[in-house]
Order: C-alpha cells, then sequence, then structure tokens
C-alpha cells in the first residue's frame, strides 16, 4: 500500500526501518513471506475441536478489535476475516465436495460457485474500502484571475420545466467569476418553453438535430459548441450548491493530470425502500455505501468512478478520450476508464455539493438499476479492467469490483433457494458433517459481518445489502447474462424524477420473483418442520441448520415484499427538512422573528414563537437570510396549526426564484450536515429491524391478497347478476 498511501499524504517520509520497508527487494521478499504465512494458515488441516477453538479465537479477537474501532484495528480484522473466509472456501473445495448422486452435484456446484463469487466480491471490496483517502478541498489561488473558465452542462429530455429551473437557478449562483461561468441547458426534448425560460433568466440553450447516443450524445454536441476550461455537469434534478466550483476546482490546479473531481449524489427526497419503509434519514439507502465509503476508497487507487452528475471534468483529456464514451449505457462510469487508461487521475470529494431527487416509484428504480447492471456489464465484456494498457493493478481490481458487483442476481437467488435443495429435495449439497460445516462456515460469515459492519457502519446497516439485493436480484440477472452474450443488446432509458403517487397500491407485477422466493422458503420450512418432528431417521442437525437459514431467507424475502408496498406520495416538491433564521411581515405591519421547518420550490414551513397568531389565509412577507444578505418574498397561509404555519409563495417573478433558490437549496451547508451522521450500524439491532420490517410484509401481502380476493369475487357475482339479468 506504500504508492497509494504516498499519493494520500497519509505517510510521511519515514527513516531507518521504515526505509529498509521501502526498499523493493524487501518488500517483495515481505510480501512473499506474509503470503507463504497465509497459504500455511489457510490450508493446515484441523480436527474439528481444534477448528472450533481456532474459530473461537479469531471471533473473540475479532470482537475485541471492533471496540477501539481504528484504521489499524480494521486492517487487523480484515485480515481475521480473510483468514477465516479462505480457511472456509479451502476446505469447503478440498473435503466438502464429493459428490456421488447427480442432484447433489447440481445443487451442490451450484452452490459453491455463488460463495466462490461472495469471497471474491468480498475480498476486492476490503481492497476497496480498507483504507479511504479522505480528500479535502485544495485552495484556491487568491487572484481570481487565475481560475479557470467552466461550462456548466444541464442535460435534460422530458423532466418538467419546474425540476430545472431549480437547478438553472442554483447554477448561476455558484460562487464564481461570472465572466468564468457559463451555464447551459442542453434540450434533448426541443421544447419551446425551455428556450423561452432560458432566454429570460440569461442561461445558454443548446439543442441538436437527433437524439442519437442519448444523454452521451447530448453532453458530447454541447462539447462542440463551448469553450470552457473545464466541463461542469449536472442532472436535471441535481441541484448543486454555492460552494461547488470552490470546493473542487483547486485540485485541478494542484494535479495537472487531474481529468475528473466526482462529488457525491445526495438526494432530499426518499428513494422507493426509504418512502416505502419508512427509514428516510434513518436507515442508509442503497446508494450511500458508494458515495460514503466505496468512492473514497477508489480514490486512493486512483480509480474513482465518473456518476454522470455533480462532477468536473477537464475539457482537454475529455476531447483526447473521444467525449463521453457511447460504447455502452453506462457512459459515465465507461468514461473514466478511458481517461485512466490514457494515463489520467481521478478524484473523489466526499463533501455533498448538490442534491437531488430520488426515484419515485419501485419500478424506476428497478429500471434504473438495470440500466446500471446491463453498462457494467457492456464495459466487462468490451472494454474489460482487467485487459489493455493503461491500468495499475489496483485500478484494475477497483473497477472489476464494480463491475462484478452487477453480477450478483444469478448468486443472491441460490443463496435465497439453497437449503430447500437439503429440505425438499433431500440433496446432499455439503459433503461432509453438520458440525463441521458450522465450525468452517461460522467465522467466514461472523467476522466478515463484523468486519463489514465496522468498515461500512455509518453508510451501510447490516442485513439490508441481502434486502436491496434480492428486491433486484431477478431484474438485473437477465440483462447482465444478456449484455455478456451480445453488448449491444439495450439502450439507454431515461429515470422519471418528479412524480405523484395519489394512492398507496401494492405493485403486484413487481412484487411477484420476492413473493414466489418468500413462498418457497414457507413451503421448504414446513417440510423441515415435519421432517424433524415426525421423521426418526432425519438428521436433527442437519436439519435446525437448514431451517435456520431458511428462516433468514423469509425475512429477507418478506422485508423485500413489503417495498412492493408503494406508499402515497402527494407532494410532486418534496420538502427539505432545515433549521433557517426567517422573519414574517404581517398584514397589520408586525413583524415576527422566527424559523423555517422546512422548505420546497413552492412553499415554506414556518415555527412561530408562543403567543404568536396567524392565520389561514393571510397574506404575509417571507424573510430569508443567508450572511448578510436578505430574500423578500411574498407567500399566504395555507394552514395553521398552533405555532406551526405552511406557506406557499404567491407569483414569484424570475428574480425572486433566483433569490429563493439562493436562500434555500444552494447554500453551502445545506446537505453536508446530515451527510453519514445517521444511527451507525449494530448488527443485533439491525437484524431486529429487518424481521420487523419483513414481519410487516407478511401482512401487507395478506392483506392485499385479500382485498385482490375481495376485488375478485365481486367481479365474479357483478358478471353472475350480468350473466343472469341478460339471460
Amino acid at each position: 500500500m506504500t504508492a497509494p498511501a504516498q499519493r494520500a499524504g497519509v505517510l510521511a517520509p519515514a527513516s531507518g526501518l521504515m526505509r529498509l520497508l521501502s526498499r523493493p527487494a524487501c518488500y517483495r521478499s515481505l510480501a512473499l513471506l506474509a503470503f507463504g504465512l497465509l497459504c500455511v494458515i489457510v490450508a493446515v488441516p484441523l480436527e474439528l475441536e481444534s477448528q472450533l477453538l481456532f474459530s473461537a479465537v479469531c471471533m473473540g479477537a475479532a470482537m475485541l478489535l471492533r471496540r477501539r474501532a481504528n484504521r489499524l484495528t480494521i486492517l487487523a480484522m480484515i485480515v481475521l476475516s480473510v483468514i477465516a473466509s479462505l480457511r472456509y472456501m479451502y476446505w469447503r473445495l478440498t473435503s466438502s465436495l464429493g459428490f456421488d448422486d447427480p442432484l447433489d452435484m447440481v445443487f451442490g456446484y451450484g452452490l459453491v460457485l455463488a460463495e466462490f463469487y461472495a469471497l471474491l466480491v468480498l475480498l476486492l471490496g476490503y481492497l476497496q474500502t480498507a483504507w479511504p483517502l479522505q480528500r479535502r478541498p485544495y485552495p484556491l489561488p487568491a487572484d481570481r484571475s487565475l481560475w479557470p473558465t467552466v461550462d456548466l452542462y444541464i442535460p435534460t429530455y422530458n423532466e418538467p420545466l419546474d425540476i430545472i429551473k431549480l437547478t438553472a437557478f442554483a447554477a448561476q449562483a455558484i460562487d464564481w467569476p461570472k465572466d468564468r461561468l457559463k451555464v447551459y441547458v442542453l434540450d434533448d426534448g426541443r421544447r419551446e418553453e425551455f428556450r423561452a425560460f432560458c432566454a429570460s433568466a440569461g442561461i445558454g440553450y443548446i439543442v441538436r438535430p437527433d437524439n442519437s447516443h442519448a444523454k452521451a450524445g447530448n453532453l458530447n454536441f454541447a462539447l462542440k459548441q463551448t469553450g470552457g476550461e473545464y466541463i461542469a455537469i449536472f442532472d436535471a434534478d441535481h441541484v448543486p450548491t454555492r460552494s461547488f466550483l470552490q470546493i473542487g476546482m483547486g485540485w485541478f490546479l494542484k494535479d495537472p493530470k487531474l481529468a475528473l473531481l466526482q462529488t457525491p449524489h445526495f438526494f432530499f427526497s426518499p428513494d422507493p425502500f426509504e418512502k416505502n419503509l419508512d427509514t428516510f434519514r434513518e436507515v442508509p439507502n442503497e446508494g450511500e455505501l458508494f458515495y460514503g465509503l466505496v468512492q473514497d476508497g477508489n480514490d486512493l487507487w486512483n480509480a474513482t468512478f465518473f456518476c454522470g452528475s455533480c462532477a468536473i471534468i477537464k475539457r482537454g483529456p475529455l476531447e483526447e478520450v473521444g467525449g463521453i464514451a457511447v460504447e455502452t449505457v453506462t457512459e459515465d462510469a465507461h468514461t473514466a476508464l478511458k481517461l485512466n487508461r490514457l494515463g489520467y487521475n481521478t478524484a473523489y470529494l466526499a463533501l455533498p455539493q448538490a442534491a437531488g431527487l430520488a426515484t419515485e416509484s419501485l419500478s424506476g428504480h428497478i429500471g434504473q438499476r438495470i440500466r446500471w447492471a446491463r453498462g457494467m456489464a457492456q464495459i466487462f465484456r468490451t472494454d474489460n479492467p482487467l485487459l489493455g494498457k493503461g491500468l495499475k493493478l489496483g485500478q484494475r481490481l477497483c473497477y472489476l469490483n464494480a463491475m462484478l458487483h452487477f453480477f450478483y442476481g444469478l448468486p443472491r437467488l441460490v443463496f435465497l433457494t439453497a437449503p430447500l435443495a437439503y429440505l425438499v429435495f433431500e440433496a446432499q449439497i455439503f459433503q461432509a458433517p453438520a458440525l463441521l460445516i458450522m465450525a468452517y462456515a461460522l467465522p467466514h460469515i461472523l467476522i466478515a459481518s463484523v468486519t463489514n459492519s465496522t468498515i461500512q457502519g455509518r453508510f451501510r446497516h447490516s442485513f439490508w445489502n441481502e434486502v436491496y439485493e434480492t428486491v433486484l436480484a431477478w431484474y438485473i440477472m437477465r440483462p447482465v447474462l444478456l449484455a455478456m452474450v451480445n453488448p449491444k443488446l439495450g439502450k439507454f432509458n431515461v429515470t422519471a424524477k418528479g412524480g405523484v403517487i395519489d394512492q398507496s397500491y401494492f405493485d403486484w407485477k413487481m412484487a411477484r420473483p420476492y413473493i414466489l422466493v418468500l413462498l418457497l422458503n414457507l413451503f421448504g420450512a414446513l417440510v423441515g418442520l415435519v421432517k424433524l418432528g415426525g421423521d426418526p431417521d432425519a438428521d436433527a442437525v442437519t436439519l435446525l441448520i437448514n431451517l435456520m437459514w431458511t428462516l433468514y431467507n423469509i425475512v429477507i424475502s418478506s422485508a423485500a415484499v413489503a417495498v412492493a408496498a408503494e406508499a402515497r406520495q402527494i407532494r410532486a416538491e418534496p420538502r427539505v427538512y432545515a433549521r433557517l433564521p426567517a422573519t414574517l411581515g404581517l398584514a397589520n405591519g408586525k413583524t415576527v422573528v422566527c424559523h423555517t421547518n422546512d422548505f420546497s420550490q413552492s412553499g415554506i414551513g414556518i415555527s412561530l414563537p408562543e403567543g404568536v397568531r396567524v392565520e389561514r389565509g393571510e397574506n404575509v412577507q417571507v424573510s430569508l437570510f443567508r450572511d448578510a444578505e436578505e430574500g423578500v418574498f411574498p407567500a399566504t397561509v395555507v394552514f395553521a396549526r398552533g405555532q406551526v404555519l405552511g406557506l406557499n409563495f404567491v407569483d414569484l417573478d424570475l428574480r425572486q426564484q433566483r433569490e429563493l433558490t439562493r436562500m434555500t437549496f444552494s447554500r453551502a451547508d445545506t446537505w453536508a450536515a446530515t451527510w453519514g451522521q445517521g444511527a451507525v450500524d449494530t448488527p443485533l439491532r439491525a437484524l431486529r429491524e429487518v424481521s420487523g420490517i419483513g414481519w410487516r410484509g407478511i401482512r401487507l401481502l395478506s392483506r392485499a391478497s385479500f382485498a385482490e380476493l375481495a376485488r375478485s369475487l365481486r367481479s365474479l357475482a357483478l358478471a353472475a347478476k350480468t350473466q343472469a339479468r341478460n339471460s
């Protein structure tokens, strides 16, 4: 880790022993010695009692290290986890695969391949996340004449104008010399109202004659129409803060080889998991691990991915690789790979400098992930990071793990159904005694879980990854496999944002795969319990192990079912919860000092001091403050509940809309305060949470099934009545 650590500025120049260790020959010798020692520890055979003792010592050490978690103890936990997991896999391959029956062979080899995939992803994940770079902003020169010119692109296709307005106003409010920042809306929808808005707001408007290559083609066309030294890209719903360029641009001036700087994708609205399970801001969402930890780890290895938005790219290197990649539907990650292949650096700054809208519905969320999975498989097939020139080993492995991640569909389904092979078909997928299986498998599973919980605790809670993957597994499996056969299959699809869900409903279409998996596991559990209670020849220990595994699968699959119960969403504009200083100018001339509870593009929530009352329907003037500036906005009280008011803004002109954005969404501290500040993971608490969600899923499924049955019976009764009347 010497070279990456020096790049991070983590290790200072050393002397004495460190100078000795830094010599290539010594480094190679130590590496070979460590590898040899690891092989011995992994391969040494142990009897059951000795293996149980070894497992207990490793697990005890991991728990003690967790209590004093820091970077070095985490590395020690990773070593213990790697030893336990490699010992399990070595034992698995050498001592548990002596199959004679064809059925045993099919189920057994299917499971071991899934386990090998999971082990590979685990090891690559440790490589990525063991030592995050934790880059900090680099200061810009005091002389603003040295600051470069920037073209800021907002590509759009079918998003509503209100969403574009918010992003465009925030882009104009970025603290950067006005003669060095140009904002452009790239409208692939070619809408006249967008053209008129851009003309009135002083924003560049670019359209092209066709829609070839979707978003990538849109960006590449704009690249030829503009001339800024750097390109900043924001999706239509990603609202930048005022500090975006000042936070990120300094690294380009420090490092002439830097071609890309990515910042997190942060969302001020809940995704379908958070909305339907009511976990918004309580449980980290699906993407927080990637932006909170994985990208920071990639940065250590100079392998930061471009994520399509909230990023700055240097024009020269981008033009050198032929613009944004068009060969795959994940044009962003592919572009970063091309830049790295040419020897350019990429960087990640783990400070949220923009926020956007998450997908509203489960079907939309799944559609977005299908595109990501297909695109990563296309890159794996056509521009494999393990092959070709230009990448260092760390970069190759980081890109490899990102692509392998999206192959989890089939392995996840295998894990969700594997115990049924024994419970239902009596297939012996492990050719080994049950206690020996536990002696090797438990330390592999438990130490890996504890280690990942320690590493990821702020950005991913235990067991939730299984829920996310279960929801998506069936849907991403087919496009990934097809992309491996024919990379040209599939097309770019735009993720819909800013929608409304008028009524709650159960999405039967999306839930079918999880319902099937849940029913299969419930059936398997029933069969296993019958055998346990009524079959005197059954192996009780093996049955109990498979029943426990099945119970866990029931919890995970029922939690996945709960996600399919779409919650009602009546607000097209999600509100951002923030306490900001404010005043209200009342109709009687009085001014009330108060603060905000939340805000949106069209309204604001206010908390009044005790004893102050404002009636519904009253017209007021709302003042918001930023630094020494004040913005005043006319509004109407639409509800009044005690000390809490809900206000809607009234007829804001362009200047007021721009000012409102500056005072709210584009504040530099708006998003950073909540980034990674949730409850840190505790595995037992997380298991209780997921189990509770699972029980909720079973209740929701039962309720939806009865409702569907009642609806069908009513339809049959109506049809029978109509037939009788006609006859």
